[in-house]
């Protein structure tokens, strides 16, 4: 595991670094990496970065199935655009299934925390078990979450795993221009329904 004055060290060196450049960086300490995605707003950035570096990366999507018919086009357009080598982990229990049994339970409910169990954290450790990275990319940005602010372009996972956020400093408006520059689509009618509030951790980063 990489230790906190390396972490230092390279937040310092590259937080003035072109995407591209960090990618690479983070390649080269490990070539056993993943990108994941949920398709959320500008998640093709992330994914269009990466995959441009290194070609047939492992893209770990978790899929809740309470996507919107909106992002499910998104995501197949995504995915066809850029020709990605994509994994996808699904809930164990269909969502009509749960719809029936539990519905979609308020963050006050005290069933909250087993429909977020469910629906994102089990997929997601099944699959980081699964593929084993040493470097997992993610489209995490300052401003997003109190706990977002702290980490870092680079930071650890509470697995150990070195998280890379090529695009950390990044606003709106530079990953707008990104996505124009590189004819890629975006989407805004995303739904995560283990968040009340965008500002939430669901517990996946955190």
């Amino acid at each position: 595991m990489i230790d906190q004055n390396k972490i230092d060290e390279l937040n310092k060196l590259y937080k003035e670094a072109k995407p591209s450049e960090i990618i690479q960086k983070a390649l080269e300490l490990s070539q056993e990496a993943v990108v994941t995605t949920n398709f959320r707003p500008y998640e093709a950035a992330i994914l269009h970065a990466v995959s441009s570096v290194e070609t047939n990366i492992p893209v770990v999507w978790c899929d809740t199935g309470y996507n919107t018919p909106q992002t499910y086009r998104h995501a197949n357009q995504v995915i066809e655009d850029l020709q990605l080598n994509v994994f996808l982990y699904v809930p164990k229990q269909t969502s009509a299934h749960r719809d029936v049994v539990m519905g979609i339970p308020s963050i006050e409910d005290p069933k909250h925390a087993l429909f977020t169990e469910q629906v994102k954290l089990e997929p997601f450790k099944r699959a980081m078990e699964i593929h084993k990275p040493k470097v997992w990319f993610t489209n995490l940005r300052q401003g997003q979450t109190a706990f977002r602010n702290s980490i870092g372009i680079f930071s650890v996972s509470k697995d150990g795993v070195l998280k890379v956020s090529p695009f950390y400093y990044w606003s709106d408006e530079k990953l707008d221009a990104y996505l124009g520059d590189n004819n890629l689509t975006n989407e805004f009618k995303y739904f995560d329904p283990t968040k009340a509030l965008e500002n939430r951790e669901c517990g996946l980063h955190a």
